[in-house]
């Protein structure tokens, strides 16, 4: 499953919005990444997620792939959205 964001917090996504995604991410056993511009990475690596370096109105698309792909798709969007930082 996957799902695609496009950032709209004015600093991208840096250390304390990837910081929630990471905890987010965690909750679940599904392998979730993070790809963007070519490169793909572990949401629930805080430094792969930080070494990307996206910015504002960049494109992203979050995989999750597992018995609770659908419910961390779901609690992801929600992180995204509450926090204000991708839609």
């Amino acid at each position: 499953m996957e799902k695609k964001f496009t950032i709209i917090d004015e600093m991208g996504l840096h250390a304390r919005p990837a910081t929630v995604l990471v905890n987010t991410a965690g909750k679940f056993a599904a392998e979730i990444t993070l790809d963007y511009n070519g490169k793909s990475v572990n949401l629930k690596s805080i430094m792969g997620v930080m070494s990307l370096g996206v910015p504002n109105g960049a494109e992203i698309i979050i995989v999750a792939e597992g018995d609770d792909a659908a419910e961390a798709l779901a609690a992801i969007e929600e992180t995204f959205v509450s926090q204000n930082l991708a839609k």
